[in-house]
């Protein structure tokens, strides 16, 4: 059961640390551009397509969950939205590698402490081999992600700015860093809205709705507020920026334009889609979930941003630090996937 739960994981983490790259084949379009039209299929096509295929008695879900779960959901949905929004942000100015390994290890930490905290079940981890060695895991993906860090550090000593920005163009590691941190803070509410959102999915599972997709209804209110968030601040920098002729451009490919969009939308809704998945075949530690999750997003992030050359220039010793990140990384989930096998057999 667990290790089917770390395998969905894995699969939403691929799809998590890949979504970025189909807006690399964008052309001739403002970042709140691409960034609205992919976020359209992310957070209000892709949602209502799988819970229409996946929950048979959809409108009686919705139209029985309860109102309060609703309003959170959709309110965590909207904190969220800010990190998302910001998490973007942290890619343009430090790439694939450095960005979500600083946004992710914020998002981590938050997403998976505070919810036991919040719940009151805090207690009965650090009772428990289980729970402490989860929680180890935890630590061990802190410092995975510390060491990532350290590596953009390392690698923002030893270039030129012309050499930053040759791999990523507008590279700003000050600027990156602030914003990544708020991105990873306010990210960590995907958490809280999916856990303000189990009502929801219990009523779903009473609908008949199999266990491995009672989240389905749920995505579809956090993540509206997620949309709700970067509609109004893509529509207002469009505004700003003159930009919101670029929909309708025909000196833009249009058509790939949209159609990379669209897919990179796909893609990262992706990860949800198999985090909730996952989150399911973890038992009684289900809140490691978030742990993981970040953990894999983490690994294949860096995996790309090692194939995109993210790291051309700097030293042996600056590439030999973030090889040793996503190793330890790596050894997280290990851990974690420990603490919940212990779990599994009452330890």
């Amino acid at each position: 059961m667990v290790a089917i739960g770390v395998v969905l994981h894995a699969i939403g983490g691929v799809a998590a640390g890949s979504f970025y790259i189909p807006y690399k084949k964008v052309r001739n379009w403002a970042w709140e551009s691409y960034w609205l039209v992919g976020g359209l299929f992310s957070w209000i096509v892709m949602p209502w397509l799988v819970a229409f295929l996946t929950v048979p008695k959809l409108t009686w879900v919705l139209g029985n969950a309860p109102a309060s779960s609703i309003f959170w959901s959709y309110l965590f949905g909207l904190l969220w939205g800010v990190g998302g929004l910001t998490f973007g942000l942290s890619m343009r100015y430090l790439g694939m590698s450095l960005g979500y390994a600083i946004a992710l290890g914020f998002c981590a930490a938050f997403g998976t402490i505070v919810p036991p905290i919040y719940f009151g079940t805090f207690g009965d981890l650090i009772t428990h081999t289980s729970g402490l060695t989860t929680l180890v895991g935890v630590l061990v993906c802190l410092a995975g992600i510390a060491v990532c860090g350290w590596a953009g550090i390392s690698k923002e000593k030893e270039l030129s700015e012309q050499a930053k920005k040759e791999a990523i163009k507008e590279f700003n590691f000050t600027r990156g860093l602030w914003v990544a941190i708020f991105a990873g803070v306010m990210s960590a509410c995907m958490a809280f809205g999916i856990a303000a959102g189990k009502p929801i999915a219990e009523l779903a599972l009473d609908y008949g709705v199999p266990s491995l997709w009672q989240n389905s209804p749920v995505f579809i209110f956090v993540l509206a507020g997620g949309f709700t968030t970067n509609f109004v601040w893509c529509l207002f920098l469009n505004i700003k920026n003159r930009t919101a002729g670029d929909y309708a451009n025909s000196n833009t490919p249009l058509i790939s334009n949209y159609a990379f969009s669209a897919l990179a939308g796909t893609t990262w809704y992706l990860q949800f889609m198999f985090y909730g998945m996952g989150t399911t075949k973890m038992g009684k530690y289900d809140f490691s979930s978030w742990t993981l999750h970040m953990a894999f997003i983490i690994i294949f992030s860096n995996m790309w941003g090692l194939i995109f050359r993210e790291w051309r220039g700097s030293s042996r010793r600056t590439h030999r630090l973030i090889l040793c990140g996503i190793l330890v990384l790596i050894a997280s989930t290990l851990v974690v996937g420990l603490g919940n096998y212990l779990a599994s057999v009452g330890r």
